[in-house]
């Protein structure tokens, strides 16, 4: 079985809540499925879950350079230079990213509201990139756009190998083929 899930922002990738965050099983009723990987707290967007291990480690391996796909929204005006950068890789505490494709955007016609909202100033410009990589190091994509000097505002992840976030409402899932 395999589920995509819409994670709100603010939930956390398990299904036990910790403190104030909350956790998959204020969504999921469903027993025996656990999450294919992870995405933070204060992030948003595609979350598969499973109850068949082979999968989970075939969507979770960085050996396998499954493609994740995530909308960012940064602070600041993206530079060619920064796109370059991020396209090539950079280099992290952890190591250097493997390259990265990487496209300035305008703001997704289907997004719907944050809650809370991205704090936004007014001296200050943003804009959206939309990124794929074949990594899932920790906080991966925030700490890339930290690097090339765009700090991430928003970040949702949308698609995972051919598995997409397409029709689901935040908080929404179902069930898809594996």
């Amino acid at each position: 079985m395999l589920i995509a899930f819409n994670k709100p922002m603010n939930v956390l990738s398990q299904f036990t809540s910790e403190g104030k965050w909350r956790g998959l099983k204020d969504w999921i009723d469903v027993p025996g499925v656990y999450a294919a990987g992870r995405l933070d707290r204060d992030s948003e967007g595609l979350l598969l879950l499973t109850d068949d291990g082979r999968l989970q480690a075939r969507i979770t391996d960085p050996r396998a350079k499954m493609p994740k796909t995530y909308y960012a929204l940064v602070e600041g005006r993206p530079s060619q230079d920064a796109i370059n950068r991020l396209c090539e890789g950079v280099s992290l505490k952890d190591g250097p990213t493997r390259p990265a494709k990487v496209a300035a955007v305008p703001a997704p016609d289907w997004l719907w509201p944050r809650d809370p909202p991205v704090r936004l100033r007014k001296t200050v410009p943003d804009a959206w990139l939309r990124l794929t990589i074949t990594e899932g190091r920790n906080r991966q994509v925030r700490r890339m756009c930290a690097a090339v000097g765009l700090p991430c505002l928003r970040l949702i992840r949308t698609q995972i190998g051919d598995w997409t976030l397409d029709g689901l409402a935040p908080g929404q899932w179902r069930r898809i083929a594996p």
